[in-house]
C-alpha cells in the first residue's frame, strides 16, 4: 500500500499506468450509462461549458432558452453529467497537485511559454482566451472535444475518432514546428 501511496504521490505519472487508468475509468462510465440508461453519458467535457452557459441563460432569459431548439434538445441548460465531469477533473487535478507538492498558482507560464511568447501578461491572456475559442468551436465541429471524440469514441473505436487523433496529432506537431521555430 506504501508502494502504491508513494506513487500516487509522484509529480509524474508513466503515460502506460495512466492509459490503463483511463481505460478502466471509461468502462466505469460505460457501466454507469447502462445502469443508468442513459446513453448520453459519455466521457467528455467540452458540453459542459455550453451547458453552464444555458443554465446561466436560463436565469438571465428563461423564455430564450425555452423556446431556444439547441437546449431543449442537444446540448441540456443547467448541471449536466458533462458539468460534474468538468468539477471532478479540477478538483482531481487539484488534488493530484497537492499530493505531489507540486500545487502552485502563476501568472506567468515556466520558461517555455516566454522563449516563445515574451513576457507580457496581456498577450498571454488574449492568446489563451482566442484560443480557448477556437478549441471549442473545433470541438462543436469535431462532434466532441478531445476527451469525447477521441478517447471516449477511441474506446469504442469510432472511425471518427482515429481521423480526428490523426488530424490532432498532425496539428500539434505543425504547431509546434511553427511557435518553437526559433528554439531548434
Amino acid at each position: 500500500m506504501k508502494r502504491i501511496i508513494a506513487y500516487i504521490r509522484k509529480d509524474v505519472w508513466s503515460p502506460y499506468i495512466a492509459g490503463i487508468l483511463l481505460g478502466l475509468v471509461g468502462i466505469l462510465i460505460a457501466v454507469a450509462a447502462t445502469a443508468f440508461g442513459d446513453p448520453a453519458i459519455a466521457l467528455g467535457a467540452s458540453g459542459a461549458f455550453e451547458s453552464i452557459f444555458g443554465g446561466l441563460a436560463r436565469l438571465a432569459a428563461p423564455a430564450w432558452v425555452a423556446k431556444n431548439v439547441y437546449f431543449r434538445a442537444v446540448r441540456l441548460p443547467g448541471v449536466t453529467w458533462e458539468v460534474v465531469l468538468l468539477l471532478g477533473v479540477f478538483i482531481g487535478g487539484a488534488l493530484g497537485a497537492i499530493s505531489s507538492r507540486t500545487w502552485k498558482l502563476s501568472w506567468m507560464p515556466e520558461k517555455q511559454w516566454t522563449q516563445a511568447f515574451g513576457k507580457s501578461r496581456v498577450t498571454r491572456w488574449v492568446l489563451v482566451f482566442f484560443g480557448a475559442i477556437l478549441l471549442e468551436y473545433g470541438a462543436g465541429l469535431a462532434g466532441g472535444c478531445t476527451s469525447g471524440l477521441a478517447i471516449w469514441g477511441g474506446l469504442q473505436l469510432a472511425p471518427a475518432a482515429v481521423v480526428f487523433m490523426g488530424g490532432m496529432f498532425a496539428a500539434g506537431i505543425l504547431t509546434a514546428l511553427i511557435v518553437y521555430r526559433k528554439r531548434y
